[in-house]
This record gives C-alpha cells, sequence and structure tokens, in this order.
C-alpha cells in the first residue's frame, strides 16, 4: 500500500485573493472554509480525495523568506504552452526568476503572494 497526496497547503497573506487566483488558473471551485480563515479549493466533480490534490490557502502574518523549497509544476490540457502562458499572466501571474538560463522548456512564473510556480511545455489530456 502507498500513500497520495490529497492535499497541498500554501500559506497566504490573503487567502481570499489567492483562492481565486488558483481556482482561476486550474478551474477548481471553493470546496469549503475553516474558521481560522483557510479556504479548500478543488475539482468541481471530484472534490476532496479525487485524482487532483484540493489546496488549502491558510491565513499566516509571516512573511515569507528565501526561495520556496516545494513548488507547483503545471502542464496545460487544452492549449499550447504559448497560450497557457498568456492567460496565466492574465490571471496575475507574472514572470520569476530563480536562476534560469532561458534556454529552459519551461516558463518560472508567481502567484499574486511571490509563490514561483512553472509552466511546462508538454500538454497533458485533461482528467
Amino acid at each position: 500500500m502507498a500513500s497520495r497526496i490529497s492535499e497541498l497547503v500554501l500559506d497566504a497573506a490573503d487567502p481570499e485573493s489567492l483562492a481565486t487566483f488558483w481556482s482561476n488558473v486550474l478551474g477548481y471551485v471553493e470546496l469549503g472554509r475553516e474558521d481560522d480563515g483557510s479556504i479548500e479549493i478543488g475539482p468541481p466533480a471530484t472534490g476532496f480525495g479525487g485524482p487532483q490534490p484540493t489546496l488549502i490557502l491558510s491565513p499566516s502574518a509571516e512573511p515569507r523568506t528565501g526561495k520556496l523549497r516545494l513548488h507547483i509544476d503545471l502542464n496545460a490540457t487544452d492549449r499550447d504552452q504559448d497560450a497557457e502562458l498568456a492567460r496565466l499572466l492574465a490571471l496575475g501571474a507574472v514572470p520569476a526568476d530563480v536562476g534560469q538560463s532561458g534556454t529552459e522548456s519551461w516558463h518560472v512564473l508567481a502567484d499574486p503572494e511571490g509563490n514561483e510556480f512553472c509552466l511546462l511545455r508538454t500538454r497533458l489530456q485533461p482528467l
């Protein structure tokens, strides 16, 4: 028997804003809220426990220090990488420099709170 990732938790200065961003990026919907201000988002058809992990945006007043030790990689499902890059930038992502050479096949971006993520070239089939 093995484990699988069911949730990813991101600390957020503004969970509401970050939940909106990531919901738009991933096609997720709000699944619930906790008394501490955390917001869980996930796939609309399956929610928690499905083949895709949910995201929990957890309020935190602590500033981030240094580079993230874990980041999210994305692949477009219904368009090529250039079209998906344009969509992500229009949603509020910004290019991020983490020391890449410029010849990579992926794009490094940051969400509205500066959390880095990558847009990979390969197009995947939707689930």
